[in-house]
């Protein structure tokens, strides 16, 4: 999964599962555990038209989301911020979020969560219910 020649490593989107669990494709791809990330955990997200990502918090972390390709609507504590391709949103750590598909296309988009939690299991919190509860979360942690 992880390329790690010297200081730098590489994961490839396509060597890394998606997780459905909370709606769309998640995919962590620079984390503890693939790469040995100490500060945070940068990860892909897609999503078809008019699916979503489930409101959820992290309680230690800010988020960082650029989105790449489409429309998307952010609900951050239920006020509706709308983002284009090439545009970005922070949401600031206890802010619930939700990432809506707004367009008639694929929305992809990259995100960013920092510091990392004490524990993996601190680190998200749902709060409304997810599509897909049997569905494994996306991998964090070692």
């Amino acid at each position: 999964m992880a390329d790690s020649g010297g200081s730098a490593a590489r994961v490839a989107l396509v060597d890394v599962a998606a997780s459905r669990r909370q709606g769309g494709r998640v995919r962590a791809l620079l984390t503890p555990g693939s790469v040995g990330a100490t500060s945070g955990f940068m990860g892909h997200l897609e999503l078809a038209p008019g699916e979503v990502v489930t409101e959820h918090y992290h309680p230690f972390s800010d988020k960082f989301l650029y989105v790449i390709e489409g429309s998307a609507v952010v609900r951050v504590n239920g006020e509706a911020v709308a983002l284009d391709s090439d545009e970005a949103l922070l949401i600031t750590r206890g802010q619930r979020n939700r990432i809506e598909n707004a367009g008639d296309g694929v929305l992809r988009a990259v995100f960013h969560v920092a510091p990392l939690a004490p524990r993996p299991e601190l680190g998200h919190v749902d709060t409304e219910p997810v599509p897909e509860p049997g569905c494994v979360p996306p991998r964090v942690g070692g």
